[in-house]
């Protein structure tokens, strides 16, 4: 940089060629630093019965029926349009079905490397991840136990719980999807009393991992099968004086909260939720999440996906 003695003003000069390749290389970090975003999403998303199921197709009861290519179709577009780094799913098949599906999201330009199913108590329905990022650690809680009218039994479809590496320290996502309101017994209306024991267990099992949660950073997500204010849900945040996490406020684009659809009964619920551990909150965009209603939700699921963006960045 030298002084322009007619102008007055500071020209800067090129350095010399031998210099610029020498800089060459920490120019090439700083701009790899740069692109690497500082956001990570996260959705929960019950992809309706991805395996072997009886099933209505195209009005056609089908016993032992895969999943239409149509709505296998509309899941692709919906998790495409949404790209989240992070997936969290409910009703998937055995690890057959997870492979398939990774597989196809990557033909559609989705690409989860990193991917694992749990295979609990309910032989036909798991909880799985799949992941753009990296697992630091993955624990498969597949029974975690409960005791059911004085019998010992186990939650039906376990707790799979992935630990990811981050900027921020470690992010541990527990993914879980509670007893729906089939009865199975005359004395438990709805399944109520089993889908509460389940997520008294869950929270048990989260606070043994993290028992300050004020200090921690995780997620716990799914289709909880009840609405905001049942003993379930509400055991979920709190156990005593002891905040486990808040449930994310969620609205669509038309501000609708519902995330289930019962077709029998023609109802709308929010079922799905992605809770945030009081150490987690202050790095949540917005401090909300969202519901998705783009195209292909209808026919993807009966259910519709729950998504967030954290502040941070994970480490590869």
């Amino acid at each position: 940089m030298r002084k322009s003695k007619d102008s007055g003003f500071w020209i800067i000069s090129w350095p010399c060629p031998t210099f610029l390749r020498l800089l060459r290389p920490f120019v090439a970090i700083h701009l790899l630093v740069v692109a690497v975003s500082a956001a990570v999403t996260v959705a929960t998303y019950n992809v309706e019965n991805y395996t072997i199921a009886d099933r209505m197709v195209e009005g056609v009861y089908r016993q032992a029926y895969p999943k239409p290519e149509k709505e296998k179709a509309a899941l692709r577009h919906v998790i495409t349009d949404i790209a989240p780094d992070i997936l969290a799913v409910c009703e998937m098949g055995k690890p057959e079905f997870l492979a398939e599906f990774q597989r196809e999201l990557k033909q559609g330009g989705q690409d989860y490397p990193h991917a694992v199913v749990l295979e609990a108590g309910d032989a036909d329905r798991h909880v799985a991840v799949l992941s753009k990022l990296p697992f630091k650690e993955v624990r498969r809680h597949a029974a975690v136990p409960i005791t059911y009218f004085g019998r010992p039994d186990v939650v039906k479809r376990g707790v799979l719980e992935v630990i990811f590496a981050t900027n921020e320290g470690d992010v541990a996502l527990f993914v879980i999807h509670l007893k729906s309101k089939f009865t199975e017994r005359k004395d438990d209306s709805e399944s109520a009393t089993r889908r509460a024991l389940e997520a008294e267990a869950v929270r048990d099992l989260v606070l043994s991992r993290f028992p300050d949660p004020a200090k921690a950073k995780f997620i716990i997500c799914g289709d909880w099968n009840d609405t905001r204010q049942t003993r379930p849900v509400r055991a979920l945040q709190k156990r005593g004086a002891t905040e486990i996490g808040e449930i994310l406020p969620a609205a669509d684009s038309h501000g609708e909260t519902w995330t289930q659809y019962y077709r029998k009964e023609d109802l709308y619920s929010r079922f799905d939720y992605l809770l945030v551990s009081p150490g987690l909150k202050p790095l949540v965009a917005n401090g909300r999440a969202t519901v998705w209603d783009g195209a292909g939700t209808a026919e993807a699921s009966d259910h519709r996906a729950v998504f967030m963006t954290l502040q941070l960045t994970a480490r590869k």
